[in-house]
């Protein structure tokens, strides 16, 4: 005679707590996906009038400032709600830093909102359709962020850029990865370093949920918190040939990235 067997509703396992966070998550997931939108909004009106008054100079200057402040703010939301876990230890080492080529992986949508949030002097290479997004149009263009629609302009304005002093953080792939760890590596950022004479400062990033990767919508949401890593790598000169360079630093990514599987 087999034993009997109690069969119970999934639900009956949880505990209070497991309750608590399937309610609680949620809300505050969705909370903070309005809340990004509502932010970059509500600066985005105001910073383009900026962009049309300020000195270019000092209004580039408080255009990024004003970006990393708004995204540092959001991310400390994410961080206490407790939607986000990331340490920023390392990447805070460059925040006093001038003149330099940042070069990150790039495995989900939030990389830059998350690189940006901690450096007070970036600019970004962007595309052309932001520049016209009410959501982000005035707030790259009083930033001085660069147009990705014109290479040779887009190399010259990236290298006077660093000459100046802001940090460009371009990521080598181009868009966000599809096959991990990293896709093939572009050359611009080398030609955009070498033009500008600066060091090109790696950053590894590693997340742990498929979140914002390449094809996840935004208002899909994943299993929380959300996990990320950002190391920093080695810190390279161009030389002489770019192609080679992206060759050789695309395969230091490669030993230095594995892959994961995301939850």
């Amino acid at each position: 005679m087999q034993p009997t067997t109690s069969l119970r509703h999934p639900r009956e396992s949880l505990s209070p707590l497991d309750w608590l966070a399937a309610i609680y998550y949620p809300v505050a997931f969705y909370f903070c996906v309005m809340l990004f939108g509502l932010s970059c909004f509500l600066w985005s009106m105001p910073a383009g009038l900026l962009y049309r008054v300020l000195p270019k100079r000092s209004g580039e200057a408080f255009g990024q400032f004003m970006i990393m402040l708004g995204f540092r703010w959001f991310i400390g939301v994410m961080r206490l709600s407790g939607v986000l876990r990331i340490d920023f230890s390392e990447l805070d080492r460059l925040s006093r830093e001038r003149g330099l080529v940042i070069a990150p992986n790039h495995p989900t949508m939030l990389d830059a909102v998350l690189l940006t949030s901690r450096l007070p002097r970036v600019v970004c290479i962007t595309k052309a359709a932001l520049w016209d997004n009410i959501f982000y149009g005035g707030s790259v263009r009083l930033a001085a962020y660069i147009r990705n629609d014109a290479p040779l302009p887009m190399i010259r304005r990236a290298a006077q850029a660093i000459r100046n002093g802001a940090q460009l953080v371009i990521f080598p792939e181009g868009s966000r990865t599809s096959s991990p760890p990293i896709d093939a590596f572009h050359r611009s950022f080398a030609v955009m370093a070498k033009a500008a004479g600066a060091p090109v400062q790696t950053l590894l990033i590693e997340a742990d949920s498929p979140y914002l990767r390449k094809g996840w919508p935004l208002f899909r949401r994943p299993q929380l918190p959300l996990v990320y890593r950002i190391r920093l790598g080695r810190r390279f000169e161009v030389g002489e040939d770019p192609q080679g360079f992206v060759t050789g630093l695309e395969a230091y990514f490669r030993e230095e990235l594995p892959v994961q599987a995301p939850r």
